[in-house]
């Protein structure tokens, strides 16, 4: 991520530390960085599976009812940048981009200069609501994931409204955004796709399908259990998507499964998610590797604890590190009844 000073970890006394794998083992897998909100990597730290670090809860960072836009009571799916060295004259040197999900959503944005908090409401929130004439008029807008493209040196948001559409808009400033374009729909999949959404895109070189940015998605259909849907691009605009999921939820024992998000490490590749809270509440990490042909399933990457303010679900994490120290901001709660919190490895 960016520069931050150190500060003291309080342990979570709720927060179980066992690990419990589904299949294979991370033996012979070496800690290296994870991956960072602008690109950089983090200091070896505690193994977890992957060789990843053992993330242990730390505060939450924004709770609803401490917001000025709070039309729902309810806030989901961080995504932290650090835009102190990318952007003129931020308003702090890191942006945390969150929303509603429920109608009429929009999408949000806070800053500080600090991962652990405070973080700042900014006061015209919704920076991106769910009318944006004459581009669209839809129930909701939610789950911002803002890319830095570094080709075109703009901030590219990437958001879902309705839940079946997936759209782009960009930014010089982080803060006023152009819309570009839908960018993934239900109609791309197979037919009975009824939702495609809380897209996440991130810089992956994919040489074979003269590819560099790789898309991960929740996918569902008829059969109302959600899997992690995935597509390749070559400029981030025009993609082209998998027929069938990355992750399906009968693989790692879940009903649901979503919030994907694409770590690197030791020279492989693997992809974050939670279960919904009716099979544990947790993350799981599956190694996909550098190609995406790999289907590791290494189980448990974090716990969620019982406690408040996670209540037996952690979800959706954005991670990054700061001089070496790595940090993961997640939803923390029940779906739609949490708050945005921050966990240090």
């Amino acid at each position: 991520m960016t520069q931050h000073q150190d500060s003291p970890l309080t342990p979570d006394a709720g927060q179980p530390s066992r690990r419990i794998f589904l299949r294979g083992t991370v033996a012979g897998i070496a800690a290296t960085a994870g991956l960072a909100a602008t690109g950089a990597t983090a200091s070896p730290a505690a193994a977890a599976p992957g060789g990843f670090p053992d993330y242990k809860h730390l505060k939450p960072l924004l709770t609803p009812s401490q917001l000025k836009y709070n039309p729902t009571g309810e806030i989901i799916f961080p995504c932290v940048r650090g835009v102190y060295d990318r952007l003129a004259n931020p308003l702090g040197r890191y942006y945390l981009y969150y929303a509603p999900h429920d109608a009429p959503g929009g999408i949000c944005l806070a800053y500080g200069n600090s991962l652990e908090g405070p973080f700042t409401e900014y006061p015209a929130n919704p920076i991106v609501s769910n009318n944006w004439q004459p581009h669209y008029q839809v129930s909701h807008v939610s789950s911002p994931h803002v890319l830095w493209n570094e080709d075109v040196k703009e901030l590219w948001l990437y958001f879902h409204g309705e839940n079946h559409t997936t759209r782009l808009a960009r930014s010089k400033d982080g803060i006023t955004f152009t819309y570009d374009k839908t960018v993934l729909t239900k109609e791309m999949l197979p037919a009975g796709t009824s939702e495609t959404s809380y897209a996440r895109v991130f810089r992956h070189n994919l040489p074979a399908r003269d590819a560099r940015y790789v898309m991960l998605f929740m996918v569902n259909n008829q059969s109302n259990r959600r899997d992690v849907g995935w597509g390749w691009s070559k400029d981030g605009r025009t993609w082209t998507f998998a027929q069938q999921p990355l992750i399906r939820h009968s693989d790692v024992g879940a009903n649901n499964i979503s919030g994907a998000h694409l770590l690197t490490r030791n020279n492989s590749t693997y992809v974050v998610y939670h279960t919904g809270k009716e099979t544990g509440g947790n993350m799981l990490i599956t190694e996909v590797g550098n190609d995406f042909s790999r289907r590791n399933h290494l189980g448990l990457f974090y716990d969620s604890s019982n406690a408040a303010p996670e209540n037996g679900r952690a979800a959706a994490p954005s991670f990054g590190t700061d001089r070496g120290v790595p940090y993961m901001v997640y939803e923390a709660g029940e779906r739609l009844k949490g708050s945005i919190c921050v966990a240090r490895g």
